[in-house]
């Protein structure tokens, strides 16, 4: 049988490009993916705030995700732990793998019975790995692409998505996509580290819905920086409380006073457009929040 010939029982193997990477000054962790696969967010990616993330794809073996952070979090770095994953699963000849740790070392591994062409580029706090793919271009384009990207790491991680997508990509085509960031208390009411996690299992342009997908997610939970954040003076007040009065969130007196029935009118809407993590009581109306008021009421 040829190397690379799949054999009959097989499991459908991930043909997919991945990048695995970490943010030191945001202290974010994350892994973004694209496959001729069934909702690959589902396999591949994995990462614990504080400790690492994880790809694991090919004939994926899913237990490297939790494993391979369970070893990270016993202090092994990234190399070590992708040699303890590959040395102790006796068909590791088929798995693909990528790797970063706490400190942004990466280290990846491509089986030799990977489908052509498989293999991987690792950089400075990220690693970048693909198989069944066009060439070597797509994972080159992406490292490439991450190196030169700026802004958050999410973005940058859909951005190195794309560039793989340009260069030539999964050979297969194109079916799901993926997108987790974690960072500490990052998650919803900072009560876990799932800062974001994005999925479009079954799209016939999966990068592109997931970029939309990212874009309305930060819309809506990204906070927004001190300078966009509108001072509630008595002018701002006075406007605040005719748009809460028309969309029927106030009914008391317009008179730019910033007392508890404005705020709970203001809360109240906040909670009704799912922007209630925008809701501040400091003197202060978040941009995003304040724009959707003026929006809403002009609809």
């Amino acid at each position: 049988m040829p190397k690379n010939a799949l054999l009959k029982n097989d499991l459908n193997p991930l043909s997919t490009f991945s990048i695995v990477a970490y943010d030191p000054e945001a202290k974010e962790w994350g892994v973004a993916v694209q496959s001729r696969f069934l909702a690959v967010g589902w396999v591949v990616p994995w990462a614990k705030a504080g400790v690492g993330a994880v790809a694991t794809q090919a004939r994926a073996n899913p237990t490297y995700g939790p494993r391979g952070l369970e070893l990270l979090a016993s202090g092994l770095g990234a190399e070590e732990v992708v040699a303890r994953l590959t040395g102790e699963d006796p068909e590791a000849s088929v798995r693909q793998l990528g790797i970063v740790d706490a400190q942004g070392r990466a280290a990846a591994f491509t089986g030799e019975k990977c489908l052509e062409w498989a293999g991987q580029v690792t950089g400075s706090n990220y690693t970048c790995q693909g198989n069944i793919l066009v060439s070597e271009a797509t994972v080159r384009a992406m490292a490439e692409a991450f190196e030169n990207a700026s802004g958050p790491l999410a973005d940058r991680l859909v951005r190195a998505l794309a560039a793989g997508q340009a260069a030539g990509g999964d050979r297969r085509g194109q079916q799901s996509a993926a997108l987790l960031v974690v960072k500490e208390k990052g998650g919803y009411g900072g009560l876990n580290d799932r800062f974001i996690d994005l999925r479009v299992d079954d799209h016939v342009d999966p990068i592109g819905e997931l970029a939309r997908l990212l874009g309305l997610f930060k819309v809506v939970w990204f906070l927004t920086e001190p300078g966009q954040r509108v001072p509630l003076d008595a002018s701002t007040t006075r406007s605040l409380q005719f748009h809460l009065n028309r969309l029927g969130y106030y009914q008391g007196e317009v008179n730019g006073l910033l007392d508890a029935s404005t705020l709970d009118g203001l809360a109240a809407f906040a909670r009704d457009e799912n922007l209630s993590e925008l809701w501040r009581n400091d003197g202060y109306v978040d941009g995003l929040l304040w724009r959707r008021l003026g929006r809403k009421e002009k609809s």
